[in-house]
């Protein structure tokens, strides 16, 4: 009982989680909570990847644990293809799904560093006219 909900708690909160990574600089109060996020997620990816692997996300490996012991055995070793395949059954190439995935996540990093300068430098401008 327990397992299931940690399974669909995983699966709302990853999902939201990556929409908010790839969403979060389109809007202006969320634009710092955004770069921390994506920083965090960097962070997995790169750092903790140098350990577990590149793109080792922290959060995936938690949800297969749980989904292991409800007697899953997802074969998909990004949470993008897994989602995209639970959704809507399509069983796109890892390899696209993981180069679109890194793609976005770079647009996206790079928009919410552009627009967090740009927002600190309005603020400090609007400052000095105040």
């Amino acid at each position: 009982m327990w397992y299931n909900f940690v399974n669909i708690f995983f699966f709302v909160f990853h999902t939201l989680f990556t929409l908010f990574n790839i969403t979060g600089w389109i809007f202006k109060r969320t634009r710092k909570l955004h770069l921390i996020t994506l920083t965090l997620t960097a962070f997995s990816w790169f750092i903790l990847g140098i350990w577990y692997g590149w793109g080792y996300c922290i959060c995936t490996d938690w949800h297969w644990a749980v989904r292991e012991k409800l007697g899953y055995h997802d074969h998909s070793n990004s949470y993008v293809h897994f989602l995209i395949l639970q959704l809507t059954g399509a069983d796109l190439n890892p390899g696209l799904v993981e180069n679109g995935t890194l793609l976005v996540f770079v647009l996206s990093f790079a928009l919410s560093i552009a627009l967090n300068i740009r927002d600190r430098h309005h603020r400090k401008k609007m400052k000095r006219i105040v």
